[in-house]
């Protein structure tokens, strides 16, 4: 890994007698993105906001690009963008003045309006905040973090609210950035993003972080096993076929849908399977094997039924302007 812009070491933050984040440690290289991810309550945001100065942690050992997030606040802000899911602006400020004032925090800032044209805002730049959609307020607070050209971007849910369009035009300007040799750290719940973005992952439950990695290791590490789904090229077979494929060693599930067999079941599942239904004279069509997937690794790491208390919130504003 690059040497690390980020280091946290062993963090802790309580809110009362709730201890939110728990011992919590991992790095970030420079240039690469980092995923953070976890269920609702994990501590996830919380940590994000002791990177940023937002938080003050009760123990550990923070260090952003060198600096002290509580002591070099000022400096850091100056070299860190933030968007906060919840960040929020006066309901009159236009795109534009929003974007003239923070770049004007900077002394040489990117330029606000190619940012606004490349997250779909370039039509808005005379709209008032309170006017703009709740996907639109989020590419804004995105073009706000970026508008600094920061050496760390932290995105916490950049993509909620978006469409599955603008979600994927919002992916392809993140990846632009980190190749312009952004450091950026990402908190979502969306898998897929998470695949598609991050070059590492670090999954936080309970205040703890409980796995860390690529997200393609994460997902091969899942023990979910291989899956098959497949037809038959005659569908009266369908009973038949599943009977006497979960007879198999290798098969420890079988399922039938209107048309479909699904198996779940060790590596070597696929050619057992087709072995037995050719030498009982069915013919398999449409075989699809899965991979397992971030989101199943994920599920396995966190998926339980354990209630978890809503992280405390920052008050809702964007916070470039405080000393």
């Amino acid at each position: 890994m690059p040497a690390p812009v980020i280091e946290v070491a062993d963090l802790r933050k309580s809110y009362g007698v709730t201890l939110a984040v728990r011992d919590v440690s991992f790095e970030v290289g420079r240039g690469e993105i980092l995923g953070i991810l976890g269920p609702n309550g994990a501590g996830k945001t919380t940590t994000v906001e002791t990177l940023t100065g937002l938080r003050t942690a009760d123990g550990g050992r923070v260090r952003v690009l060198g600096l002290d997030p509580q002591r070099d606040r000022a400096e850091l802000r100056r070299r860190v963008g933030v968007q906060l899911q919840d960040g929020e602006l006066p309901p009159k400020i236009t795109v534009a003045e929003a974007l003239d004032l923070f770049a004007s925090f900077h002394t040489d800032p990117a330029d606000g309006r190619e940012l606004a044209a490349g997250l779909g805002l370039g039509d808005k730049l005379a709209t008032r905040y309170r006017d703009l959609s709740g996907g639109q307020q989020q590419r804004l607070a995105i073009a706000l973090a970026l508008v600094g050209r920061p050496e760390i971007a932290v995105l916490d849910e950049l993509t909620t609210g978006l469409d599955p369009q603008a979600r994927r035009e919002v992916w392809d300007l993140i990846a632009r950035v980190r190749d312009s040799g952004v450091t950026i750290v990402l908190v979502t719940h969306f898998m897929d993003e998470a695949e598609r973005l991050c070059d590492r992952v670090v999954v936080i439950d309970d205040g703890r972080v409980v796995a860390s990695g690529t997200p393609a290791g994460l997902a091969a590490a899942a023990p979910r096993g291989q899956v098959l789904r497949l037809r038959l090229a005659e569908p009266g077979d369908l009973t038949a076929g599943a009977r006497l494929l979960a007879a198999l060693s290798e098969v420890s599930e079988v399922a039938t849908g209107a048309d479909e067999i699904v198996l779940r079941g060790r590596a070597d599942l696929v050619v057992a399977a087709v072995r037995a239904l050719d030498r009982a004279g069915m013919t398999p069509v449409d075989v699809d094997v899965q991979r397992t997937s971030l989101e199943d690794a994920f599920v396995h790491l966190v998926g339980d039924d354990r209630p978890r208390t809503p992280e405390p919130r920052p008050a809702p504003a964007l916070t470039a302007t405080e000393d």
